[in-house]
């Protein structure tokens, strides 16, 4: 009987230890598979980070657009007065845009000749056509109007005098000067066109027929003979009335219409750079601007406008009265406009 027990404790002592055995083994087991999914899955991350990283990479980074450069030259524009069609003032700023364009531009072209306003005015116009990458098939066009009003309709005093348009006009171009000067020193491959378009603003007072065909008439001339045969673009952008403080651009009717892609992507742009506190998600009031002309040479294009919908022009205070002058004009609103301007240029496939 002695013999008997001593024999079953050592067999049950060996079940023990090969259950104690098999315990180990199978949380070894456990703790290696468990570490083995981790370290999958953290190769896994580890895989799909440099891609990320490597997709954040082909975005170059994007030039620096300097509001103080902007700003000097509104200034330079208003310091030759109001650009009224057969004027000095007109002549001057005309030559000075197409020599600092010419020091920046690959080609510059200009139109020039005479056009019949609304008044059967005989008005000497220059549209300035400036190039980057002539040979590229892609291509955006910018552009604005450089000339003034030349009347104040909407003010109350010297309504028949004109106002130095430092807004209306100034603010659009010079913009697109500061973006020229950054495509010189920043090469992209797409193309870039930037036209100044004259005889804008010499329109007829009010509605009525033949009002809305009175304005953009530098525009409507480009269109009927553009400056390269059978001339396309992938979209266009027109800048009006981009420099005043606390300016708040709205989604422009004819702009969602007929190029709902290019809002979207310059109001993307100009979200994804901070700048959503100007380009406000809100639709806009329907403007007879130069855009419509390029709309109906068929080019997608929007116009960026500063409106204030509940006013009863639709327009901000200082359109088309003498407050219209540099006292108006804020650094941070040009750089918002030409820091988003350079994301759709430089940006343009990576929204």
């Amino acid at each position: 009987m002695a013999q008997r027990g001593r024999k079953n404790k050592v067999k049950n002592q060996k079940v023990k230890v090969k259950k104690y055995l098999d315990m180990i083994f199978i949380s070894l087991r456990s703790f290696f598979l468990i570490a083995l999914i981790f370290a999958s899955c953290n190769n896994d991350e580890k895989k799909s980070q440099p891609q990320q990283q490597q997709s954040e990479k082909q975005l170059p980074p994007l030039p620096d657009f300097n509001a103080d450069s902007a700003y000097g030259y509104v200034k330079a524009q208003v310091d030759f007065g109001p650009r009224v069609p057969n004027t000095k003032a007109h002549l001057n700023c005309g030559d000075y845009l197409i020599a600092k364009m010419k020091s920046w531009c690959d080609t510059v072209i200009v139109q020039s000749g005479t056009l019949t306003a609304f008044d059967n005015t005989r008005l000497n116009f220059r549209n300035i056509i400036s190039s980057f990458n002539s040979e590229s098939k892609r291509r955006i066009l910018l552009f604005a109007h450089w000339d003034t009003r030349p009347w104040s309709d909407q003010d109350t005093i010297n309504k028949d005098k004109p106002s130095l348009g430092a807004d209306d006009g100034a603010s659009g171009v010079a913009v697109l000067m500061e973006i020229a000067r950054q495509l010189q020193n920043n090469k992209t491959e797409i193309g870039i066109d930037i036209i100044f378009f004259d005889a804008e603003d010499w329109g007829m007072e009010g509605g009525g027929p033949g009002a809305e065909d009175s304005y953009a008439l530098g525009t409507q001339y480009w269109t009927k003979y553009p400056h390269v045969n059978n001339y396309t673009a992938d979209f266009g952008i027109l800048l009006d009335m981009v420099g005043a403080k606390g300016a708040q651009f709205r989604k422009e009717g004819l702009s969602r219409t007929q190029a709902g892609f290019v809002v979207d992507k310059v109001w993307q742009m100009a979200n994804r750079l901070g700048y959503s506190g100007y380009f406000l998600y809100e639709d806009g009031g329907w403007v007879t601007d130069d855009h419509v002309y390029i709309n109906k040479f068929n080019i997608p294009a929007i116009d960026i406008i500063n409106s204030v919908p509940r006013s009863k022009s639709g327009f901000v205070p200082h359109w088309h009265t003498h407050a219209d002058n540099m006292d108006v004009i804020d650094r941070n609103t040009l750089r918002a406009v030409g820091q988003t301007l350079v994301g759709v240029i430089y940006w343009t496939e990576g929204i």
